[in-house]
């Protein structure tokens, strides 16, 4: 919950981000300089949130030292390619770089790094990676691309320049709060991916757009099917022998959600 809560504080921070944004990514200081505020109010709305739901839970004894078995090498190595992957990743924001090529390049040449250092061929990893999100993926943009095909996308850009026409600020409300909640039906990637195709031919304005943001990078939190990050997540737990139901999740995201939304949404409003 807190991945997607901070999915907004840089144009990386979530793949959503620049399937919303598509070839018009803000450059670095003023994607800052919009969602600064918001980012943090999102943050710390859903924080208090979470500590205040688990306080009970928090509250037991921890131990006050643990052993410390140290990074070997390999597991080094892999954090300092992390870091280099993150440093390219915000100097190609910064330089209004395309982001694909940069992140495949960097993890890429980490792996082939780490496993150079450990003498060990490639394909012990192939096994590590959840092969099984792929075609789901592909299968959402498969659905945006059929949805074009039925002229819903012209519609919305219609009834977006309309609303915008009214009122930009009571556009960004329902817009960015509507597609909170649609992310949560269909997943934010193809849900961003529809937006944009509606956003771009509307010429949106950057309250709008910023709203849609983050609505598509925020609503997920209200349930398991919402984003790749919880997915991603529940199937690491899940490996590591534990379980979160889908009833369960939903419990927890109505209580995160909404209020971490409405003053994200707020803030951007005000300061726009």
């Amino acid at each position: 919950m807190i991945a997607n809560a901070a999915s907004f504080v840089l144009p990386i921070s979530n793949p959503a981000n620049l399937v919303l944004c598509g070839s018009e990514m803000p450059p670095l200081w003023p994607w800052l300089k919009q969602f600064a505020v918001p980012s943090v109010l999102s943050i710390a709305a859903t924080y208090a949130v979470l500590r205040s739901r688990y306080r009970h839970e928090l509250g037991g004894e921890i131990l006050a030292s643990i052993p410390d078995p140290g990074l070997r090498n390999g597991a080094r190595y892999t954090a300092y390619g992390i870091g280099a992957a993150a440093i390219a990743l915000l100097l190609a924001s910064g330089f209004d770089v395309q982001l694909g090529a940069p992140t495949l390049a960097a993890g890429a040449a980490t792996a082939l790094f780490v496993l150079l250092e450990k003498g060990e061929v490639p394909w012990p990893l192939l096994p590590g990676v959840t092969w099984s999100v792929l075609p789901l993926v592909a299968g959402l943009f498969v659905l945006v691309e059929g949805l074009n095909h039925t002229g819903i996308v012209p519609q919305l850009t219609e009834l977006l320049k309309w609303a915008m026409s009214q009122s930009a600020a009571a556009t960004a409300w329902i817009a960015g709060a509507g597609l909170a909640f649609v992310s949560n039906a269909m997943n934010n990637l193809p849900a961003g991916l529809i937006a944009e195709s509606a956003v771009t031919p509307a010429h949106a304005r950057a309250v709008v757009k910023g709203a849609l943001l983050i609505g598509v990078d925020l609503g997920p939190n209200l349930s398991v099917t919402g984003s790749l990050a919880a997915i991603l997540s529940l199937v690491a737990l899940k490996r590591e022998g534990l379980s979160c139901t889908a009833a369960e999740f939903l419990k927890i995201g109505a209580l995160v959600m909404p209020p971490a939304l409405l003053l994200a949404l707020g803030a951007l409003i005000l300061t726009s």
